[in-house]
């Protein structure tokens, strides 16, 4: 069968996902037994998702329905890109949606962008069904374990009201309502001069600058907050202009925040009931399944104590995971260059015509040098693109210091590790970074701009000195030419391969290997000639076809020494 699951556990999940939703509703005409569907599983389930998903396009479909529909295209489609493509187009003209269904998932239609709390990518289906009773064994998506359990999903009476609160100062009004707060600490852990937990008033407005409030607000992932300029409240702003795309991100231990106005539906098909000022472009929705505020979250996962399950608690995490993925970069980055970088009169002018994007871009940038998701090379164009954003710009020691230090305290104000491990690797590498952007900045400089992605691990330095090419380093002398070998003549590393490399290519994978030994050469050849073929070693161009070719020809032959 094409799905990963076996028969037994697919048996299972059809028990509790497809056939109990469809009794519930009453259209199950024909019943099976659960341990029936091994027979023809792969044929008979991708028929049955490509029926149900028809199905599922009527208007106002039963929710049930939909749950039916979501675990029978996870089932069917897993292992197969070109059944999912098929099932995407089935369902493309459906608007993206949420909807609640009444004590049971959230069934998720047309959201292409779930991510983990690092901003990582899950896989999505278009009709999904995501955990809401915290008791999945597959989260964040639903296994049907909400009917076993008898989840219920109605409001606490004794919830926080539904009050909306204005707090005028003197630059901004800000808004709020309590009984949206889902106690993320984004206001209060960030500006505690504005936000005061534990302190009556809660909110301050004149305790922080107009950027930093705004700032504030606009991160408040629960929809709570906002702001008003001279009266006026400035929702649209405050929502982002109406320009973040679908996306849900699966916070770690605790909620689903929602952002780029996907319609929110209860388990009838209709509107949800939202407290006074309530975002509808962003919003927090329960994971832990303790919420007073159904379906939203109100910060009962804090006490509960809800817990994803830990992958692998044995294995090392990578910088990019331990300081919080991307999310926490870019944190980090839009505070740099939001905060300190206007104000500073060494840095403001060097930056004053950045794109917009800009924070964005570094973010990815060091989360792919740290160990995650290759987001800045598949995006922008990986090292040569940065590269190319240090040419001529003359940068001077002074600017290099000034930048280190304010990243360094923007680190600090957004909250990523303080551990001596995390700020020992994260630090080593801006003042790297930054020396190489330096030397590559100056008149005259001829950077690499092949070279590979840096990468930084817990154990990583950048190489003993001389292994890596100065962009200031004069010319290189001629080397000698390469020696081909005839057309029968057997390949071999002292007389062949040793002279397709230069002296200067040896010089810049010195941190890695060398390419004059033949015992280096042997053991990274296929990592070699796969860098040669695609143009990304040697560091200053690609290989002509004719010696990638001799090289092949090496490897292929058994790599005579």
């Amino acid at each position: 069968m094409r799905a990963t699951q076996s028969a037994a556990q697919a048996a299972r999940r059809l028990a509790r996902s497809v056939i109990g939703p469809l009794e519930r509703a009453g259209h199950r005409d024909n019943p099976r037994e659960a341990g029936d569907v091994d027979t023809d599983l792969d044929a008979a389930l991708w028929r049955l998702t490509l029926d149900a998903t028809t199905l599922r396009l009527a208007p106002r479909a039963a929710p049930e329905l939909l749950e039916a529909t979501a675990a029978l295209q996870d089932l069917a489609c897993a292992a197969d890109p070109d059944r999912l493509a098929q099932v995407r187009e089935l369902q493309a003209a459906l608007p993206p949606g949420i909807q609640s269904q009444r004590d049971g998932p959230y069934l998720v239609t047309n959201v292409e962008r779930l991510t983990d709390w690092l901003g990582d990518a899950l896989p999505t289906r278009p009709q999904m069904a995501l955990c809401r009773c915290g008791r999945s064994a597959t989260k964040p998506f639903c296994d049907g374990t909400h009917a076993e359990i008898g989840f219920d999903s109605a409001k606490d009476p004794a919830r926080v009201p539904d009050r909306r609160a204005t707090y005028v100062g003197q630059q901004l009004t800000i808004l709020d309502n309590r009984g949206i707060c889902q106690h993320s600490g984004f206001c209060s852990d960030r500006l505690a001069t504005a936000f005061r937990a534990g302190h009556e008033p809660f909110v301050a407005p004149s305790g922080g600058r107009m950027d930093e409030l705004i700032r504030a607000v606009r991160d408040c992932p629960s929809g709570a907050l906002s702001y008003a300029v001279d009266g006026h409240e400035a929702r649209a702003q405050v929502d982002h202009g109406g320009t973040r795309a679908p996306a849900i991100e699966v916070a770690k231990d605790g909620p689903y925040r929602v952002t780029g106005a996907i319609a929110l539906t209860d388990g009838d098909g209709n509107a949800e009931r939202r407290n006074r000022g309530a975002s509808r472009e962003h919003y927090a929705l329960c994971r832990c399944g303790q919420s007073q505020n159904k379906p939203f979250c109100s910060g009962m996962h804090w006490y509960v104590e809800f817990k994803d399950p830990v992958p692998d608690p044995e294995r090392e995490p990578s910088i990019y995971a331990w300081c919080g993925g991307l999310p926490a970069l870019t944190r980090m980055t839009r505070i740099f260059y939001e905060k300190y970088v206007p104000q500073d009169p060494l840095l403001a002018p060097l930056f004053a015509t950045m794109s917009a994007d800009h924070p964005e871009r570094v973010a990815r940038w060091l989360g792919e040098v740290f160990g995650g998701p290759k987001a800045y090379s598949e995006e922008y164009g990986g090292y040569a693109r940065m590269i190319s954003q240090h040419i001529g710009k003359g940068l001077t020691e002074d600017k290099r210091a000034r930048w280190v230090a304010l990243i360094l305290r923007s680190a600090q104000d957004a909250g990523l590790p303080a551990d001596p491990e995390f700020r020992s690797a994260f630090s080593s590498y801006i003042e790297w970074g930054s020396r190489l952007a330096l030397e590559n900045s100056q008149p005259g400089a001829r950077p690499a701009a092949q070279m590979p992605m840096p990468h930084w691990d817990w154990h990583t330095a950048a190489g003993p000195p001389g292994s890596r090419i100065s962009a200031l380093e004069p010319a290189p002398e001629a080397d000698e030419p390469a020696v081909l070998p005839g057309a029968d003549e057997p390949v071999s590393f002292e007389k062949h391969i040793r002279t397709l490399f230069r002296h200067r290519d040896r010089q810049s994978m010195q941190f890695a290997f060398d390419l004059f030994s033949y015992d280096d050469v042997k053991h990274n050849a296929h990592a070699i000639l796969e860098r040669v073929r695609n143009g990304s070693m040697p560091c200053d161009g690609a290989w002509p076809g004719e010696k990638a070719d001799v090289f092949e020809r090496w490897v292929k032959s058994g790599m005579l020494a």
